[in-house]
């Protein structure tokens, strides 16, 4: 860990310092006379970044022990006290690195104040609902059962309100105009003025301050009951329900340099800015953790639950590679006084195996089907034997096999340091070198050897792409006209369930009052739109995974590994044109840089293409959902129902052959903007590179050398170094 920390320590203060020098060279281009290779050079400096952060979903239900487990695999024991922190369930909370200083402190984001007051109104219209439906008259003829949803519903409201505005908000919920007044939110202006509050841990002691910040944040996140009433004197309110995000952030912590640890409600929510930024965060996780309790790891249903529920979004359109059920507190076993600390480690580690074993049935069994291409591992973890080590060695634990988990996401991420390092240095000889040259026109045959290759690498992206359309549109065909023949039996199948039961009205009535979709608080998610869209998602899983792998290092890349393998082949060109050297080296890492642009664009756009079948059933269905929800009084399911049906009846003929040409529409689309990506970009570095002389250039010799030999400490070995403008 020490030697890890160290490279960490090299590498950012590499980077710190090949940030300030292009910063410091982009002043100096400023200053000088505008021109277009100049425009060329600002934006190619100001467009270099590091690649985003590495994403460690982290999900299960209170009590389940996240909080202690990322506490002992980060160690900082105080880090996210338990019975706080991880009794959340609306307000999701980013671990990351503090990269500014060395101080703990913490990002509160909050919801819009519109955000809320609409969230207060849809409160008070359910509740008014509620209310209504305990005075009517059971003789009335209203089939509208009363369900333990409604029940749960109000009182996850009721917690909110009485958070918040204490018993307040009982007299005022249908004057929004008053729950809005400002002396609810005087502790909280950045509320008011939609910015970030950042709070911070003033303890100059190392061991307390941690501690210290939690204690500050935790009205910011949802505590339980219990937890409200015995800080009640010292705390007013509770502004838990007004945040859309915490970030904690760590100083000093090796693990942290490139991943975000994500502690994430199971569910969505129902606030539709904190629903849409879940949705994003599960879909750009690299990783996903699954915490339960041993004790109950393979059949307790929540946490297989929580998996299924996120699938749609880290399989094929997420970026998800790895899933780690984690199954947490292995040391709780009861000891016995004729028993020896061998016999209890024995005993731990037994179990442990047994446990292994049961979820690596139960997922390949029932759940393996959903993440065909995701590696999936079990965990036996005992956080608090890692930090007493009473019977267990720190390898017993497991939490060293999650430590180094992390470091490996890191060790990745590393090539991004260089690639940055990387891009300076050509762009810093792209500018001494057009600021040296004599002449351009004695480049002619460069230049036609690279746009020969160029034209070749093109044709080769064209080629693929056209079959991977067509192969796409053959797959929908297909799965246009099994939904067609299907979907009234698929939907009959959810509106008459075989165990449906009286309190099956007002579950519908919440599918369709949230426009095909509904998180019920036991059970997997109900999504109506993505059952009707089924047999076209299913038809392109095959495809989709070949076209988009998991894994896109080296041929296993996108498009059959057509990207990751284009190139101008400036190596070779190199050894026969060293006049040309600083403008080849610039080229090859702008080569490096377009296909990493390339490679997000895919990474973006490929979750938009898979959603798209889905987003567009759900956008035809909308009509058949309002229809349907104006039903009230008597035989209001039987109506509802057969609206549903015949809306689907009505657009089955349509709707999934919209769903299909709204999908290829969008990947054409893409396609046609990594082409453009790819060929006009290199295209325009090629002719300013090689065709253009600007003597006004600032002088960045000194810069150049200070690049290189930044780039040779994190790339090369003291033999290795000599030999680098040979082999770049």
């Amino acid at each position: 860990m020490e030697e890890d920390f160290d490279r960490w320590l090299t590498e950012a203060t590499i980077l710190s310092d090949v940030k300030i020098i292009m910063g410091r060279v982009l002043v100096r281009l400023r200053r000088h006379e505008p021109t277009k290779f100049k425009h060329l050079l600002k934006t190619k400096i100001e467009e270099m970044k590091v690649e985003k952060r590495e994403l460690v979903g982290v999900f299960g239900k209170t009590g389940a022990g996240k909080s202690s487990l990322i506490n002992a695999v980060l160690g900082e024991k105080h880090l996210l006290p338990s019975g706080s922190i991880s009794a959340c369930t609306s307000v999701m909370i980013k671990v990351e690195a503090n990269m500014d200083n060395s101080k703990y402190e913490a990002d509160i984001e909050f919801i819009t104040r519109k955000e809320w007051g609409d969230e207060l109104w849809s409160m008070g219209q359910f509740i008014w609902n509620a209310d209504q439906k305990k005075y009517a008259a059971a003789a009335d003829g209203d089939d509208d059962d009363d369900d333990d949803e409604d029940e749960d519903e109000y009182r996850d409201i009721e917690e909110k309100l009485s958070a918040l505005y204490g018993e307040e908000w009982k007299q005022k919920i249908q004057s929004n105009e008053e729950l809005m007044d400002d002396k609810y939110f005087r502790e909280i202006p950045e509320f008011l003025q939609s910015q970030t509050k950042t709070l911070k841990a003033k303890t100059a002691s190392r061991k307390v301050p941690a501690k210290e910040l939690s204690a500050k944040i935790v009205k910011y996140t949802r505590s339980d009951l219990n937890e409200r009433l015995k800080r009640s004197k010292a705390v007013k309110r509770w502004y838990w329900p007004l945040v859309k995000s915490v970030t904690v952030k760590v100083p000093n912590n090796d693990l942290l340099q490139h991943v975000t640890l994500v502690d994430l409600p199971g569910n969505g929510d129902r606030n539709k800015s904190r629903d849409e930024m879940w949705k994003e965060i599960v879909g750009d996780c690299s990783a996903v953790w699954i915490v339960t309790d041993i004790n109950r790891a393979a059949s307790e249903k929540e946490p297989w639950e929580i998996l299924k529920g996120a699938a749609s979004l880290i399989k094929n359109g997420g970026q998800c590679q790895y899933i780690h059920f984690i199954c947490t507190k292995s040391d709780c076993i009861e000891e016995e006084d004729d028993h020896s600390a061998s016999d209890i480690r024995a005993e731990i580690l037994k179990r442990n195996r047994r446990a292994n074993e049961a979820v690596n049935a139960e997922f390949t069994n029932h759940i393996k089907k959903h993440f065909s291409d995701v590696a999936f591992e079990v965990s036996t973890v005992s956080c608090n034997e890692f930090l007493q080590g009473k019977y267990l060695q720190p390898e017993d634990t497991e939490i060293p096999k999650l430590q180094g988990f992390l470091q490996n996401l890191n060790d990745r991420h590393s090539g991004m340091c260089v690639e940055y390092v990387s891009g300076a240095y050509g762009i810093l000889s792209l500018i001494q070198g057009a600021s040296c040259r004599d002449g351009a026109n004695k480049n002619t045959a460069v230049c036609a050897e690279l746009e020969h290759n160029l034209n070749l690498q093109i044709c080769k992206v064209k080629t693929v792409m056209a079959e991977t359309y067509k192969a796409f549109q053959k797959c929908l065909d297909a799965g246009v006209e099994r939904s067609r023949r299907s979907c009234e039996k698929e939907l009959k199948s959810f509106l008459y369930p075989s165990a449906g039961g009286s309190g099956f009205h007002a579950t519908l009535k919440s599918v369709i009052r949230n426009g095909g979709t509904f998180r019920p608080k036991k059970g997997d998610p109900i999504n109506l739109n993505m059952k009707l869209s089924s047999h076209l998602t299913e038809s392109i899983v095959e495809e989709f995974r070949r076209t988009f792998p998991q894994k896109t290092e080296g041929k296993r890349g996108p498009f059959k590994g057509v990207i990751n393998s284009f190139s101008l082949a400036t190596e070779r060109l190199l050894q026969r044109h060293k006049d040309v050297e600083r403008q080849l080296i610039f080229l090859k890492s702008e080569e490096e840089m377009i296909k990493m642009k390339v490679n997000r664009i895919i990474q973006d756009r490929k979750k938009m293409i898979y959603n798209s079948l889905t987003e567009t059933v759900e956008q035809t269905m909308q009509r058949g959902y309002e229809s349907a929800l104006a039903f009230k009084g008597k035989d209001t399911l039987k109506k509802m129902r057969c609206t549903l049906v015949k809306h689907v009846c009505d657009s089955k003929n349509t709707m999934f052959e919209l769903a299909k040409n709204t999908m290829l529409c969008k990947l054409e689309k893409m396609q046609e903007e990594i082409l453009e990506t790819l060929e006009k970009t290199t295209r325009e570095s090629i002719e300013l590179s090689l065709k253009t002389v600007d003597h006004s250039l600032p002088d960045v010799s000194k810069d150049l050398e200070e690049v290189k030999n930044h780039y040779n400490k994190l790339c090369c070995s003291p033999d290795e170094e000599q030999s680098l403008s040979d082999t770049f």
